[in-house]
C-alpha cells in the first residue's frame, strides 16, 4: 500500500522507532509545506493511505475529488482541516484517535517554557549577550502572582499545576462543566470575564478552537489587561479576534505576549507583525514537538494504517465511508 507523509518539516518521522511499523508498506515523505490543490493533487495521485500531522496540511472536498487511489487518512486528534462529509462521500476512512484520557504534556511544559520566558525576557537577553551586551533588562518574578487559565481541559489543568507549584495563585474561566472541574481541584473560578482579564497577571489559553470559540478573546477583553500581564498561546490562533493581539500590545494592555500558533502556517516572513515585537515571545508551532509526543502519536496512527491494511480500521470517525454505498 502507498502511504504519504505530508509536512514533515525536519524529516523526523523516519527516525522514530514507530516507524518500523510502516515496513513493508511504501511510503513517501514529504518535508515542505504545500496547500496548492494542484500540486498536492500530483503529489497524491497514487497515495491509498495519507498520514497528516495534525492541522499542517487542509483537505478539501475539490482536492479529495481528485484523488481517485485514496482509501485512509490517518491522523490524530481534532480534524476541523478535513472535510469529513466529502471522505464520507468518497468512502475514504478518516481514522483518529482522539486520546481523550491523556494530556499533551509536551505543550503543557511549551506553555510554562514561554511563562518563564516571556516573563524573564529570556530571549531578549540571550539575544544580547550574542550581541556583547550585560543585562539588558529586569524581569518579573512569578511568586504570588495570579494565573488566569482561559479555559481548563485536559491541557490546561496540567498547567495549572505547574502555576500552583510555582507558588501562583491560579484562578479560572470556562464553561461551567470545566469550571466545576477547576473546584474540584481547588481552584478558584473568576467572578466574570471581565474580572478575569482585568485581574490576572499571566493568562494562558487552552480551549479548541470550534465555532463557538472563534475569537472568543476580544480587543475588549485585551484592554481590559494590566500593562505588566501576560498573555500565552499555545492552543489555536482563532482563539483571539483577527488583528486584535497586535493592537492590543501596541497599545500596551496586555505589556506582553508569548505565542506558539498563528493565523496562517507556517509563518517563514521575517517581518510578520508578532515575530518583529520586542514584548512578543515566537516559537514556531513545537508545543507537541518532541520527539516523545511524536512516538506516542505516530505510534497510534501507524497502528491505524496497519489496522485499515489488515481489514480491520479502527478510531473511525467517520463509520458510513466503510459503506461504499453512502450517500
Amino acid at each position: 500500500m502507498k502511504v504519504s507523509i505530508l509536512d514533515d518539516y525536519s524529516d523526523t518521522l523516519r527516525t522514530l522507532v514507530c516507524f518500523e511499523k510502516l515496513k513493508g508498506f511504501d511510503v513517501k515523505i514529504w518535508t515542505d509545506h504545500v496547500q496548492d490543490a494542484d500540486k498536492l493533487a500530483q503529489r497524491l495521485k497514487d497515495t491509498e493511505a495519507l498520514v497528516l500531522i495534525r492541522e499542517r496540511t487542509k483537505i478539501t472536498a475539490s482536492l479529495l475529488d481528485r484523488l481517485d487511489k485514496l482509501k485512509l487518512i490517518s491522523q490524530r486528534s481534532v480534524y476541523p482541516h478535513i472535510d469529513i462529509a466529502a471522505c464520507t462521500r468518497r468512502g475514504v476512512i478518516v481514522s483518529s484517535n482522539m486520546h481523550s484520557d491523556t494530556p499533551s504534556y509536551a505543550a503543557a511544559e511549551l506553555t510554562w517554557a514561554l511563562v518563564l520566558a516571556a516573563m524573564r525576557q529570556i530571549p531578549q537577553q540571550v539575544a544580547a549577550m550574542q550581541e556583547g551586551r550585560w543585562q539588558i533588562g529586569v524581569g518579573n518574578t512569578l511568586r504570588g502572582k495570579t494565573l488566569g487559565m482561559f479555559g481548563y481541559g485536559r491541557i490546561g489543568s496540567v498547567v495549572a499545576g505547574y502555576g500552583k507549584a510555582f507558588g501562583m495563585n491560579v484562578v479560572v474561566w470556562a464553561r461551567e462543566e470545566s469550571l466545576a472541574r477547576a473546584r474540584a481541584d481547588g481552584y478558584a473560578a473568576a467572578a466574570s470575564k471581565g474580572a478575569f482579564f482585568e485581574g490576572c497577571d499571566v493568562i494562558s489559553l487552552h480551549m479548541r478552537l470550534v465555532d463557538a470559540t472563534h475569537g472568543i478573546v476580544t480587543a475588549g477583553d485585551l484592554a481590559r489587561m494590566k500593562p505588566t500581564a501576560l498573555i500565552v498561546n499555545t492552543s489555536r490562533a482563532g482563539l483571539i479576534a483577527p488583528d486584535a493581539l497586535v493592537v492590543a500590545l501596541r497599545a500596551g494592555r496586555p505589556g506582553m505576549a508569548a505565542v506558539d500558533v498563528y493565523e496562517q502556517e507556517p509563518v517563514t516572513d521575517p517581518n510578520y507583525p508578532l515575530v518583529t515585537m520586542d514584548n512578543v515571545v515566537c516559537t514556531p508551532h513545537i508545543g507537541y514537538v518532541t520527539r516523545d509526543e511524536y512516538e506516542l502519536q505516530f505510534s497510534d496512527i501507524f497502528d491505524q494504517i496497519v489496522a485499515y491494511a489488515a481489514g480491520k480500521p479502527i478510531n473511525v470517525v467517520n463509520p458510513d465511508a466503510l459503506d461504499p454505498k453512502s450517500p
